[in-house]
């Protein structure tokens, strides 16, 4: 039976409290929306809209949620992602699959192989108390083959993109938005993309927390994403949720990775936890920066 906790450490500061203050923002509407995305708590804040002007930008927003967890959901028996693990190919893969395996490959060479999504069979042996080394066996980027035409896993293999589609799934919400013409918004799908500015004009503000919900790091956005991973984030059975393909160390600490995508912030931040030295990984995203590690 898998045993697990999951936490956030990103806090946002809210739009009550130091806003309130300002006369700008007092004269300035703020629509707030709150859901879930791919399991986890998702929010929106869009200045310059009330509730009732955004409502049908939030109905587009939940159908764009909808569509991409058809997409990447473990959990949903029809999404793609459960057919190319049940079946081990998907005809006529979706561009936003596509997306997100080629930035996996990226990412993948440049950690060393530290980000690999085919390490699903060993998160799903470890939370089950299944067979650790079978598992282990089954792990190999390299045997994940994708083109426009279909995907295809090698024998046994499955797939999780737990470590990227959250930030996938934000970046593709914030462009819905810009497309809206909304310029000053935040969007947290799990991952957080602050565009433009608060109702005052100052940069989004959010703060990196512990597992203990203490504030470890103050960080401002503005047309920039933030992704924060933690060993402790969700707790299997026999230990952290992170896990080395290799088996060779364990996931430790926090790590708190800012860029201009969430997709990218969430993977740098899922890889660094397995990780000592980053700068050799960071130098390969130049728009990419580590906040925070403990």
């Amino acid at each position: 039976m898998t045993v697990f906790s999951r936490r956030r450490f990103l806090t946002i500061a809210a739009a009550s409290g130091a806003l309130a203050a300002s006369p700008l923002s007092a004269a300035t509407p703020m629509a707030r929306w709150s859901g879930r995305a791919l399991g986890a708590g998702a929010s929106m804040q869009l200045v310059g809209l009330d509730d009732t002007a955004a409502s049908a930008v939030f109905a587009e927003v939940e159908a764009e949620i909808l569509r991409l967890e058809a997409i990447f959901s473990l959990y949903q028996p029809a999404s793609e992602l459960s057919r190319l693990n049940r079946d081990g190919v998907l005809e006529a893969p979706s561009f936003d699959l596509l997306q997100v395996l080629s930035l996996s490959t990226r990412l993948h060479a440049a950690t060393g192989g530290r980000f690999d999504p085919s390490i699903q069979p060993l998160w799903h042996a470890k939370a089950t108390r299944g067979d650790v080394e079978a598992a282990k066996a089954l792990i190999g980027w390299d045997q994940v083959q994708y083109d426009s035409a279909r995907v295809t896993l090698g024998k046994g293999q499955a797939l999780t993109f737990n470590g990227i589609a959250q930030g996938y799934i934000t970046d593709k919400i914030a462009a819905r938005l810009r497309e809206h013409g909304l310029r000053d918004v935040l969007v947290d799908m799990g991952e957080v993309m602050g565009l433009g500015t608060r109702a005052d004009g100052t940069p989004w503000k959010l703060g990196v927390t512990t597992p203990t919900g203490e504030i470890v790091q103050r960080v401002q956005l503005s047309d920039r994403a933030i992704a924060t991973s933690a060993a402790e984030g969700t707790v299997l059975a026999e230990g952290s949720h992170i896990l080395h393909p290799a088996g060779q160390m364990s996931a430790h600490g926090l790590v708190s990775v800012s860029a201009s995508t969430a997709a990218l912030a969430d993977g740098l931040s899922t890889a660094l936890c397995l990780m000592g030295d980053a700068s050799e990984v960071l130098a390969q995203f130049p728009d990419a920066k580590l906040e925070f590690r403990a």
